[in-house]
């Protein structure tokens, strides 16, 4: 027997509502001033501030998929067409986020590197007032996420986002007197590699996190063996669990399989119930579709020719049509 659970968690709409206001509200200022930043950055002739304003970019791409995911979440679709929903949509445009931001710093090296051997001149007081301006956004949009409900991962992982891009307008500052004091443009270079790393430093773990998703993969923290052995210790009438696998929806939406053996048919619907408790509890899964045998298990019986699951035997086409005639007169 097969069951499939669904547990919602529903906090305080006008807290959400006022949560996305706040995401809203930042992402419009770290926007703006990214788009600011980055022609002060090409009119000053500023490399730090163009890097700036791609780590101001980060920033927004960070706001822009909290504020997503709160609307997607919220939002209804035809669950025939979308049976889950549209919340992949965040990670999709997180993947497209970390490749934009890669060739961004892949750019900023090159340019850098070009720099060094060929100095240019850099208007110190236009990138000073830019890079002042560009601090004040950032700590405007901090003190707004910051009011927010910081047990929200969105909220939290948004906030931190903006406070590193904060010390990245810093940066531009202190290049701006630097240069003003001692002329000395090639400071813009080195901070520029600086602010290239944080940004990297924020890209390359988006990057691996949304194509883990979308590849369907495990959680990072996820141990087979160990969830089996517990499980086994907590329900003792369990005989076996195996076909068990795990893999994300979104970053916090895992969902699982699994085929769990009983000793008989009257004690299935409560290990059934122990065993989604479990799952909800200690792991944090929510949804689980799980199978129920007494005692043996139907696709070992029907697909054990199957030649996905025997690699030994992938090579031959004997099992594949074994397989199939099996599968013929099951359903005859």
């Amino acid at each position: 027997m097969s069951s499939s659970h669904h547990h919602h968690h529903h906090g305080s709409c006008a807290d959400e509502s006022a949560d996305r206001q706040r995401l809203l509200f930042a992402f419009v200022i770290i926007f703006v001033f990214m788009i600011v930043e980055f022609f002060g950055g090409l009119l000053s002739g500023s490399l730090a501030l163009m890097a700036d304003a791609g780590h101001m970019a980060t920033d927004a791409g960070a706001l822009f998929l909290a504020l997503m995911a709160k609307w997607l979440t919220a939002k209804s679709t035809d669950a025939d067409r979308f049976p889950y929903g549209l919340k992949r949509a965040q990670v999709l445009a997180g993947f497209l986020n970390g490749v934009g931001l890669i060739v961004l710093v892949a750019w900023l090296f090159w340019e850098s590197a070009h720099r060094m051997f060929n100095p240019q001149e850099i208007s110190a007081g236009l990138m000073l007032t830019v890079a002042v301006l560009g601090l004040g956004a950032n700590i405007a949009a901090f003190y707004i996420l910051h009011r927010g409900n910081m047990e929200d991962l969105n909220m939290r992982g948004a906030m931190l986002h903006v406070l590193a891009d904060i010390f990245g307008s810093a940066a531009a500052i202190i290049s701006a007197l630097v240069i003003m004091a001692t002329g000395w443009v090639t400071i813009d270079v080195l901070l520029t590699v600086i602010v290239s790393a944080l940004i990297l430093r924020s890209a390359f773990p988006l990057l691996n996190d949304a194509a883990r998703v979308l590849l369907q993969g495990a959680p990072r923290d996820f141990d087979s063996e160990e969830m089996i052995g517990r499980l086994k210790a907590k329900v003792p009438a369990i005989s076996n669990i195996h076909e068990l696998q795990i893999w994300m929806l979104t970053p916090q939406d895992p969902r699982l399989v699994m085929h769990i053996q009983v000793d008989g048919p009257s004690r299935a619907q409560a290990v059934l119930h122990s065993v989604k408790e479990i799952l909800a509890t200690e792991y944090n899964i929510h949804h689980s579709t799980i199978q129920v045998e007494c005692p043996d298990c139907p696709d070992e019986n029907i697909f054990h020719n199957d030649p996905d699951r025997n690699s030994s035997e992938s090579e031959e086409t004997e099992p594949a049509a074994g397989h199939y005639h099996k599968a013929q007169e099951a359903s005859a």
